[in-house]
């Protein structure tokens, strides 16, 4: 998989690409693309940073795709990532929640996924409910329990180029359901590729590797 730059988790001055001065993504037009959906791997996916995982697309048009892996916990939690970038922890804000590996590329910089709400230096609307925000403000509020609501964190990213997700679709290496907010934000971690796969009414336990993509 391959991408391009993000905002750094490092107290950095932020940007979505080189010389900050677009995203790394252009503007998505209208099209069947899979921004705001899930893409979940075939129980076929050999590629070991993609086995079993589900991502969920928050940026596709014709030069490419981002997503975030939202099944993968790493042994860090949202206190760690505070203390790290030195931001002081307002009273009863403990940072218990897992960070997640959100993908193999630029596994150093910091994606928040929230729902709707307040105002962030770097943000993508992803749909009417959901944003990605890549500049450290968020976690700045988040420590200060002033953050959204409903968030996760998530480290690293998964990048596809031009043409290269809609080609493994095309290899049945991936099935697509749109997003439900249930499995993004509140099912364990460990069931929500399974979870994922009942959305379209299949157990991917037993599934057959042939399936195509939905």
């Amino acid at each position: 998989m391959s991408g391009n730059s993000s905002v750094p988790l490092k107290n950095e001055p932020p940007c979505l690409s080189p010389g900050g001065r677009r995203p790394i993504l252009g503007f998505m037009p209208a099209g069947d693309y899979l921004t705001n959906q899930f893409l979940i791997a075939m129980p076929a996916m050999t590629d070991s940073n993609f086995a079993q995982t589900v991502t969920f697309i928050w940026e596709h048009n014709a030069d490419g795709a981002l997503g975030i892996i939202i099944n993968r916990p790493l042994q860090m939690r949202l206190l760690d990532v505070f203390e790290q970038l030195k931001m002081p922890t307002a009273p009863g804000v403990f940072g218990h929640q897992q960070v997640l590996q959100g993908g193999p590329v630029q596994t150093d910089r910091g994606f928040v996924v929230h729902q709707v709400g307040g105002q962030w230096e770097h943000t993508r609307q992803v749909s009417p409910r959901l944003q990605v925000t890549t500049s450290p403000d968020i976690l700045n509020a988040m420590a200060r329990g002033n953050g959204p609501d409903t968030a996760l964190v998530a480290l690293g990213y998964a990048g596809w180029s031009a043409g290269q997700l809609e080609t493994e679709l095309g290899q049945n290496a991936w099935l697509t359901a749109p997003c439900d907010e249930r499995i993004l934000f509140d099912t364990p971690y460990e069931q929500r590729w399974r979870a994922a796969g009942r959305l379209l009414g299949v157990d991917l336990a037993t599934i057959s590797d042939q399936v195509g993509h939905a």
